[in-house]
Protein backbone atom coordinates (compact mmCIF):
# COMPACT_ATOMS: atom_id res chain seq x y z
CA UNK A 1 0.00 0.00 0.00
CA UNK A 2 2.90 2.17 0.74
CA UNK A 3 4.29 1.57 -2.71
CA UNK A 4 1.10 2.55 -4.31
CA UNK A 5 0.85 6.00 -2.34
CA UNK A 6 3.95 6.80 -3.37
CA UNK A 7 3.42 6.09 -7.07
CA UNK A 8 0.08 8.52 -6.77
CA UNK A 9 1.81 10.98 -4.75
CA UNK A 10 4.71 11.10 -7.77
CA UNK A 11 2.06 11.16 -10.33
CA UNK A 12 0.44 14.08 -8.34
CA UNK A 13 3.77 16.10 -8.63
CA UNK A 14 4.15 15.46 -11.95
CA UNK A 15 1.04 16.51 -13.00
CA UNK A 16 0.93 19.55 -10.84
CA UNK A 17 4.55 20.32 -12.37
CA UNK A 18 2.95 20.40 -15.68
CA UNK A 19 0.17 22.50 -15.14
CA UNK A 20 2.48 24.86 -13.35
CA UNK A 21 4.57 24.85 -16.55
CA UNK A 22 0.99 25.84 -18.39
CA UNK A 23 -0.31 28.48 -16.50
CA UNK A 24 3.49 30.04 -16.91
CA UNK A 25 3.09 29.75 -20.99
CA UNK A 26 -0.86 30.52 -21.30
CA UNK A 27 0.28 33.63 -18.70
CA UNK A 28 3.20 34.81 -20.88
CA UNK A 29 1.22 34.43 -24.17
CA UNK A 30 -2.07 35.97 -22.44
CA UNK A 31 -0.40 38.88 -21.65
CA UNK A 32 2.25 39.11 -24.88
CA UNK A 33 0.56 42.06 -26.24
CA UNK A 34 1.51 44.07 -23.53
CA UNK A 35 5.66 45.21 -23.51
CA UNK A 36 7.16 43.07 -21.06
CA UNK A 37 4.33 43.14 -18.44
CA UNK A 38 3.94 39.20 -17.68
CA UNK A 39 3.10 37.03 -14.74
CA UNK A 40 6.16 34.70 -15.30
CA UNK A 41 8.26 36.43 -12.66
CA UNK A 42 5.43 36.80 -10.05
CA UNK A 43 4.77 33.11 -10.47
CA UNK A 44 8.02 31.67 -10.48
CA UNK A 45 8.35 33.34 -7.15
CA UNK A 46 5.22 31.77 -5.91
CA UNK A 47 6.17 28.61 -7.20
CA UNK A 48 9.97 28.59 -5.59
CA UNK A 49 8.13 29.48 -2.21
CA UNK A 50 5.78 26.69 -2.70
CA UNK A 51 7.81 23.71 -3.94
CA UNK A 52 11.43 24.92 -3.77
CA UNK A 53 14.06 23.02 -5.49
CA UNK A 54 11.01 21.09 -7.48
CA UNK A 55 10.79 24.73 -9.20
CA UNK A 56 13.12 24.06 -11.57
CA UNK A 57 11.81 21.37 -13.99
CA UNK A 58 9.14 23.74 -13.97
CA UNK A 59 11.41 26.39 -15.42
CA UNK A 60 13.08 24.31 -17.75
CA UNK A 61 9.93 22.75 -19.48
CA UNK A 62 8.24 26.42 -19.47
CA UNK A 63 12.31 27.52 -21.33
CA UNK A 64 11.81 24.40 -23.56
CA UNK A 65 8.14 25.54 -24.69
CA UNK A 66 9.58 29.09 -25.02
CA UNK A 67 12.17 27.51 -27.71
CA UNK A 68 9.74 25.63 -29.36
CA UNK A 69 7.32 27.93 -29.85
CA UNK A 70 9.69 31.55 -31.02
CA UNK A 71 12.66 29.54 -32.15
CA UNK A 72 15.71 28.60 -30.56
CA UNK A 73 18.18 31.75 -30.95
CA UNK A 74 20.37 33.88 -28.42
CA UNK A 75 17.54 35.39 -26.56
CA UNK A 76 16.90 31.91 -25.89
CA UNK A 77 19.96 30.92 -24.08
CA UNK A 78 19.76 33.83 -21.47
CA UNK A 79 16.49 32.08 -20.34
CA UNK A 80 18.28 28.90 -19.64
CA UNK A 81 19.77 30.37 -16.39
CA UNK A 82 17.54 34.41 -15.67
CA UNK A 83 15.15 32.13 -14.39
CA UNK A 84 17.02 30.28 -12.55
CA UNK A 85 18.51 33.14 -11.15
CA UNK A 86 15.37 34.54 -10.17
CA UNK A 87 14.81 31.23 -8.67
CA UNK A 88 17.96 30.81 -6.07
CA UNK A 89 17.29 34.63 -5.09
CA UNK A 90 13.55 33.42 -3.74
CA UNK A 91 15.38 30.63 -1.94
CA UNK A 92 18.12 32.81 -0.38
CA UNK A 93 14.69 34.82 1.18
CA UNK A 94 12.19 31.95 1.18
CA UNK A 95 11.27 33.15 4.94
CA UNK A 96 10.21 36.09 4.74
CA UNK A 97 6.32 36.22 3.78
CA UNK A 98 6.33 40.15 2.54
CA UNK A 99 4.20 41.29 -0.15
CA UNK A 100 6.36 44.20 -0.43
CA UNK A 101 9.41 42.26 -0.02
CA UNK A 102 8.85 40.28 -3.07
CA UNK A 103 7.56 43.09 -4.93
CA UNK A 104 10.80 44.71 -5.06
CA UNK A 105 12.39 41.64 -5.29
CA UNK A 106 10.39 41.16 -8.43
CA UNK A 107 10.56 44.63 -9.32
CA UNK A 108 14.66 44.87 -9.27
CA UNK A 109 14.54 41.50 -11.10
CA UNK A 110 12.59 43.00 -14.25
CA UNK A 111 14.86 46.14 -14.00
CA UNK A 112 17.91 43.97 -14.38
CA UNK A 113 16.15 41.92 -17.22
CA UNK A 114 17.97 43.21 -20.17
CA UNK A 115 21.31 43.48 -18.34
CA UNK A 116 21.12 39.60 -17.48
CA UNK A 117 19.69 38.84 -21.06
CA UNK A 118 22.70 40.69 -22.60
CA UNK A 119 25.31 38.06 -21.62
CA UNK A 120 25.32 35.71 -24.48
CA UNK A 121 25.47 38.92 -26.25
CA UNK A 122 28.69 39.80 -24.12
CA UNK A 123 30.28 36.30 -25.33
CA UNK A 124 29.07 36.14 -28.78
CA UNK A 125 30.00 39.87 -29.66
CA UNK A 126 31.55 41.71 -27.16
CA UNK A 127 31.50 44.80 -24.55
CA UNK A 128 29.91 46.66 -27.69
CA UNK A 129 27.42 43.97 -28.50
CA UNK A 130 26.11 43.62 -24.98
CA UNK A 131 25.95 47.23 -24.15
CA UNK A 132 23.98 47.58 -27.48
CA UNK A 133 21.61 45.43 -26.75
CA UNK A 134 20.92 46.43 -22.56
CA UNK A 135 20.73 49.94 -23.05
CA UNK A 136 18.20 49.62 -26.55
CA UNK A 137 16.06 47.65 -24.31
CA UNK A 138 15.84 49.87 -21.33
CA UNK A 139 12.48 51.32 -21.43
CA UNK A 140 11.40 47.51 -22.07
CA UNK A 141 13.08 46.91 -18.58
CA UNK A 142 11.81 49.97 -17.29
CA UNK A 143 8.01 48.60 -17.78
CA UNK A 144 9.06 45.42 -16.85
CA UNK A 145 10.17 46.44 -13.53
CA UNK A 146 6.80 48.30 -12.83
CA UNK A 147 4.46 45.72 -14.18
CA UNK A 148 6.33 43.29 -12.30
CA UNK A 149 5.83 45.20 -8.92
CA UNK A 150 2.42 46.08 -9.47
CA UNK A 151 1.20 42.52 -10.47
CA UNK A 152 3.19 40.83 -7.08
CA UNK A 153 2.65 43.54 -5.00
CA UNK A 154 -1.29 43.08 -5.72
CA UNK A 155 -1.32 39.09 -6.43
CA UNK A 156 1.10 37.88 -3.96
CA UNK A 157 -0.98 37.45 -0.96
CA UNK A 158 -3.80 35.92 -2.34
CA UNK A 159 -1.63 33.70 -4.65
CA UNK A 160 0.79 32.78 -1.94
CA UNK A 161 -2.10 31.73 0.41
CA UNK A 162 -3.91 29.40 -2.73
CA UNK A 163 -0.17 27.88 -3.59
CA UNK A 164 -0.04 27.20 0.12
CA UNK A 165 -3.28 25.10 0.58
CA UNK A 166 -2.75 23.37 -2.80
CA UNK A 167 0.40 22.38 -1.61
CA UNK A 168 -0.82 20.83 1.78
CA UNK A 169 -4.29 19.23 -0.13
CA UNK A 170 -1.47 17.53 -2.55
CA UNK A 171 0.50 16.05 0.02
CA UNK A 172 -2.41 15.31 2.86
CA UNK A 173 -1.05 18.41 5.12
Amino acid sequence: MAKQNEHTEKIIDIVTMGLLTAILLVGQLGMSFLPNIEPVTTLIILYTLSYKKQVFPIIYAFVLLEGIIFGFNIWWVSYLYIWAVLALIVLAFQRIDSALLWAVISGAFGLSFGALCAIPYLISGGPAAAFAYWTNGIPFDLLHCSGNFVMTLVLYRSLSDLFKKMRASQHGH
